[in-house]
This record gives C-alpha cells, sequence and structure tokens, in this order.
C-alpha cells in the first residue's frame, strides 16, 4: 500500500475527504443550509419577476410583440386579481394572503428538512406579485399563450405554479415511500 505525507495512505485519504464532503452537505442541508437555498430562490424569483416586469411595462406599454410564432406572445396587462386574473379587483385581500402565505411557508421551511427549493419558488411569485400590488394596486403580467385562450400571465405566476407542481410530486413521492415502509413493517409482525 502506498503511503502519502505524513504515512496516511490513499484509501485512508479518500475515506477522509469523502467524510469531510458529507460532513459538509450535512452541514449545508441543515437549518441554517435550508434557509440559504430558500431565500436564494426566494430573492432570485423577485428579481426575475420584477426585472422581467419592468421590461414590460417600458417596452409593451405601446404594442404587443411575438416572442414565439403560434406559441407566446408578450402583451402589457394590469391585473387586479389573483393569478391568471382569478377574482378581479381583490388587491388589498391578495397583500394580506401573501403576508400570511409567505410567513407560514418560511416557518415550515425552517422547521422541516423537505422542500426549501420548492417552497421558494412559491414564496418568491407570491412575493413578486405582492410587490406590484403594493406599490401598483395591481400586477403586471405580459405572457400570453397564443395557441390556446388562457389568461395572461407574468414569471411569478410561473414560480408559483411550478413551485406547487414540485411539492405535490414530492408529497406524493413522499407518501408513496411512507406506504411502502408502512407495509413493509406490517408484513414482518
Amino acid at each position: 500500500m502506498k503511503c502519502l505525507k505524513d504515512g496516511v495512505s490513499a484509501p485512508s485519504l479518500r475515506r477522509y475527504r469523502r467524510t469531510e464532503l458529507e460532513t459538509r452537505f450535512k452541514s449545508l442541508t441543515g437549518q441554517g443550509g435550508r434557509s440559504i437555498i430558500y431565500w436564494f430562490v426566494v430573492v432570485l424569483s423577485v428579481i426575475v419577476d420584477q426585472v422581467t416586469k419592468a421590461a414590460a411595462r417600458e417596452v409593451l406599454e405601446q404594442t404587443s410583440s411575438v416572442l414565439v410564432p403560434g406559441i407566446i406572445n408578450l402583451v402589457h396587462v394590469e391585473n387586479t386579481g389573483a393569478a391568471f386574473s382569478f377574482l378581479e379587483g381583490g388587491s388589498a385581500f391578495f397583500v394580506v394572503l401573501a403576508i400570511v402565505l409567505i410567513t407560514a411557508i418560511t416557518a415550515f421551511v425552517w422547521k422541516t428538512e423537505d422542500l426549501p427549493l420548492y417552497l421558494g419558488l412559491v414564496a418568491g411569485g407570491g412575493m413578486g406579485n405582492m410587490i406590484d400590488r403594493v406599490i401598483d394596486g395591481s400586477v403586471t403580467d405580459f405572457i400570453a399563450a397564443a395557441f390556446i385562450d388562457f389568461p395572461v400571465f407574468n414569471v411569478a405566476d410561473m414560480c408559483v405554479t411550478v413551485g406547487v407542481f414540485l411539492c405535490f410530486f414530492a408529497f406524493l413521492r413522499w407518501d408513496a415511500k411512507n406506504e411502502a415502509v408502512s407495509l413493509d413493517g406490517q408484513s414482518h409482525a
């Protein structure tokens, strides 16, 4: 066996490095790491959302544009309702709802090991639209599906939708895993 500096063998060094990496990864994914991932996704979602909305307000104020012919058009619409123009005129209600949900999501991420990335998308999207409601009284929507009759939406709406779907599928995976563990426990009893 080949020894390296100070009499340490190569396999021992590899085991040490692997153990060190595992320890660092576990500490990153601990409570502080989950918070970092969560807040990184929240902030990134809000920045992308607000930058794209500002660009849409500036560029699309007088005109609309075809982004992908027959698939996606860009058109500036101000929405006082929820995602996809649902419940028009409820801006104050949606600001309060967003604050409550973002607070609940943040507390959940702080207390659990699961879903910081997915819930970061949901909270970031909610925060992006909340910022619009507080500042303008409405939300800027600008992405229109050309191939189907669908409400105009924005990046925040996409973040919320994708985050909720990912949470749903993660829950199904978690539920199936727990069901399998439960069945294994019953079969050995």
